[in-house]
Parts: structure tokens; sequence; C-alpha cells
């Protein structure tokens, strides 16, 4: 009995196992459909996503190739004039580099004026921008600053307000601090004189308008102000009488903020967009046509400035005091300038009052309304007919940036007055005459290594290098105002300070 039995149960569980097995199958075939559809869903998505990925990419390096390929300007000079220019500097620099290489001129050249080298992109698979120097070579390599055609034309680029250096270091997005454009158009229009070739818009221009009146500065708003007053709201060109403009300075905003920001410029006035980057390139040789013709190339170029991401600063941080900053940041500077952390943190756009930040006021007042509301009723700001983006005519004041690496953008404040972060939160402490001493970082304060004067040498047989003096007495220069860090003791100053070594 016992061995039937235990056959019996032997039996029985063979029976099971098959059903199982049975039931194995069939659920799994009755599954398959199932999972083959999510399957396919799952491999769709993915390839889309790559897809899309892999068109950011390329749209990025389109639009860095717009940039620094693609001339969209009448040239500004030729090979010929910028190998000849040396030859109209004052006799202490142009003996410095007489006896000097061709190409050792060439880098001469390139570092009077603030020119660099053009860096190589790569983008990451995340769409963010990467640059990386050219290997050591004897020939010197293509400005980033201007286009240089097979011609051997030298064209304008925005990278020459927008691409300078990080204490050295060239770096597309960075405020070029050094570009000396007032007196570089000076030696170019001698140059050419001397060749004699016939001088440009700049040369002509700069008769009329400065073009900035310290190293680092330029007077960029009113270029646009008094492009727009030749043009309709279609972008044709009409004769207007010529307007009175207020000059002034501005130093150039890191591009590593574009995409954080909602709106463009100091005041927040123009809402972003593609349209609103073409508005440089108002030359009388551009028609209506070559707007619409460029769209493409201008939305590349608005995916290249998209993918800039501020640069991590590369010395010593004290992690225990820079946390310590970072309360005492978010108690306080955060609700202008916003928060950062791992999670990207948060940018308010918040616009402070002309009265309350006290900066200096002249940017604000140079741009009237009306020049506002033509700017709004302008295909710039169109979106589609009859509809047009936000455009705020009338700004209460200054819109607090982000601080992403602002340990790599001086000097400091819309103008440019303040040449390093502990000057920043230190108002009474703000030089009155000071003047860039050296390349390298000053560690210990953030931002230039600079030298007090007690005026510009107005005798200095060189102009540039009484442009490199920054006088805040001058109009439009004032160095004053933002004094909430004085809300903090010294010990809680140092602490932010080292925090925003991490930003």
């Amino acid at each position: 009995m016992l061995g039937f039995c235990f056959l019996r149960e032997d039996c029985l569980v063979t029976k099971l196992r098959r059903l199982s097995v049975l039931c194995v199958i069939v659920c799994a075939g009755l599954a398959s459909p199932q999972k083959a559809a999510a399957s396919e869903l799952a491999k769709s998505s993915s390839e889309q996503t790559s897809e899309a990925s892999t068109e950011n990419v390329r749209a990025v390096e389109k639009g860095w190739e717009v940039l620094t390929r693609k001339a969209l300007l009448p040239s500004d000079f030729s090979q010929e004039v910028i190998e000849d220019i040396w030859r109209s500097w004052p006799d202490e620099a142009r003996a410095e580099v007489e006896n000097a290489s061709p190409e050792d001129r060439l880098r001469s050249i390139y570092h009077r004026y603030g020119l660099s080298e053009r860096p190589e992109l790569t983008v990451r698979d995340d769409g963010i921008a990467t640059f990386q120097m050219p290997k050591e070579q004897d020939v010197v390599g293509p400005p980033m600053q201007y286009v240089v055609d097979e011609d051997g034309d030298w064209t304008m680029n925005c990278l020459s307000c927008h691409g300078g250096s990080v204490y050295g270091v060239p770096t597309p997005g960075a405020p070029n601090n050094r570009y000396a454009l007032q007196t570089l158009t000076e030696e170019v229009r001698g140059t050419k004189f001397r060749l004699g070739k016939p001088l440009g818009r700049m040369e002509l221009g700069s008769l009329v308008i400065p073009l900035g009146t310290t190293n680092g500065t330029t007077n960029a708003v009113v270029f646009g102000m008094g492009l727009m007053q030749y043009r309709d709201s279609h972008l044709n060109v009409v004769p207007n009488t010529p307007q009175a403009f207020v000059h002034h300075d501005m130093d150039a905003p890191p591009w590593w903020h574009f995409h954080k920001r909602p709106y463009l410029y100091i005041d927040g006035f123009a809402q972003k967009g593609h349209r609103g980057l073409m508005q440089f390139t108002l030359v009388p040789e551009n028609g209506p046509d070559f707007y619409r013709d460029h769209e493409d190339d201008f939305r590349n170029v608005y995916a290249f400035l998209s993918s800039l991401r501020a640069p991590k600063y590369d010395g010593p941080i004290d992690e225990d005091l820079a946390d310590t900053g970072r309360h005492l940041f978010e108690q306080t500077c955060s609700r202008c300038h916003g928060t950062y952390g791992g999670d990207g943190g948060s940018y308010p756009n918040e616009m402070v009052a002309i009265n309350e930040i006290g900066t200096d006021p002249v940017r604000f007042e140079a741009l009237s309304r009306e020049g506002r509301q033509k700017y709004a009723d302008s295909w710039f700001a169109e979106l589609e007919p009859g509809k047009s983006q936000e455009t705020l005519v009338s700004p209460e004041g200054y819109v607090a940036p982000p601080l992403d690496g602002v340990w790599a953008s001086p000097p400091y404040f819309h103008n440019g007055s303040v040449p390093t972060l502990w000057h920043v939160l230190h108002p009474e402490e703000r030089p009155t005459v000071w003047r860039r001493s050296e390349e390298a970082i000053d560690h210990d304060r953030v931002g230039f290594q600079f030298e007090l004067a007690e005026k510009a040498p107005v005798f200095q047989p060189d102009v540039l290098i009484r442009r490199s003096y920054f006088d805040t007495r001058r109009f439009g220069k004032s160095a004053a105002g933002h004094d909430y860090p004085n809300e903090l003791n010294e010990v809680e100053k140092r602490a932010v300070l080292e925090y925003l070594k991490t930003l």
C-alpha cells in the first residue's frame, strides 16, 4: 500500500508539473503581444529621444558655426591690414614687435586688442557645450571674435563682446573684459589710410558714435538704438532724422546665464527669442529678406547659447565656510539672485527699482520708452502675424542677474565698475580709479588683480594704456549702489564670498 500510494503521489506531482508548465506557456503566450507592444513603445520612445538629442546637438554645432564661420556683416578689414596694423602703434609698442616673427607678432596683435584663438567645440550627449583649445602649433589659429574667410577678410561676430577669457583661458560666452574695440578701430583706420584702403563702417561710424571709452566695455546699446532708428516695423530701411543718443559703456553679460533668463538685457525689457538676437546685424546692406532667410541660423544660435554653462572654480574652497555662506546667501541674497544646488536651483528674474538698487542710472535712462516701443512693434518681437512677445516698455529698474560662474566674470555691475567680488561686498571700499594689473585671478578677493591710481594718465602716448584705467567719477561709470551687503558683518561677508566661488 505504501508503495502504491507513493506511486500515485508521484503521478499527481508529475501531472501538476505538466499543468504548471502548460499554464506558463499559455500565460506567456497571452502576455507576449502586450510585452511586444511595450517593448516596441520603449524602443520607439528611446529612438525619438535619441533623435531629438541628435537634432539638438547638431543645432548647437550649427549655432557655433554661424557665429564663427559665417559672416553676417560686411567685412571690417583684410588680413593685410591686420598683419600691418602694428606699424600704426605708438613707438614703444611698435618697437617691441618690430623684430618678432610673423607668428609672434600676430599673437601680440591678438593680445593688444583682446582677441584669442578660437577653441574647438564638443557637445555632450546632454546637449551641453564644452571647449578645448587646439594643440600647440606654430601657426596662430583664427580668432574667436572674428569670422575670417578664404580671402582673408575679417568680420566681427557676436563673440567680440561675448567671447572673452576667464583669467587667460579663452572661453566662449565669457564677457570679453579685454576687448579694445575703440583702439582697434582707430588703428585700423590709420593702417587703411597708410595702405590706401577704403574706410569701412566702423572707421567712419566711430567718428560720430564712440565705441567704448574703457577697454572691456562698449557702447553697444547705442549701436542697437542707432540702427533701429532707420528701420520701420518690417525692417525696411527708411530715411529718418538723425537722433541724439546718451552714449554710455556697458560690460557684456556672460552668455552662460542665457538658459536661465526669460528676458534679455539689464533692464529685462525684451522677451527672449531667436529673432531678438539678430538686431545687431541691422546694417543697411541687410534688408528685410536677410532676416527671413537667416531665421534658421539664429534658431541654431539660440540653441548654442542655451547650451552654455558656467565654468567651475578651479581654486581651493573652504567647504565648511562656503556652507555657512550658503545659509547666509539663502537668507539674504537669494530673493533677487536665486538659489543654487544639485537640483539646478531657481531664478526669480527679480527687477529692482532704480531708486532702490542705487547703481549707475545712465543705462536705465538712456533707452527711452519710445525706443523700447519701437522694438516691441518690430519684426524682432513678433511671434506670428498679429501676435508679439511681451516687451516691457517702461521697466522700473534693473533685473538682478543669476550668479552662476560669478567668480569668472569680472568686473562687476552692469557698467563694469567694480573689480572684485570682495568690493561688491564692501561698498565703502570700492576703488575710485583702478586698472587691471595681471591676467591671473585674485583668489583672495575673487576677481581682477588691480592697481590704484589718482587719475588716468592723460599724457600717456599709448591710448590703449589710457583706456585701461577705469574712473568711476566719469559719466555712466559710477560704482555706487547695491549696498545690501552692509547688512552682514565681516565674518559673514567672508563666508558669502567663499560660497560665491562654488556657483
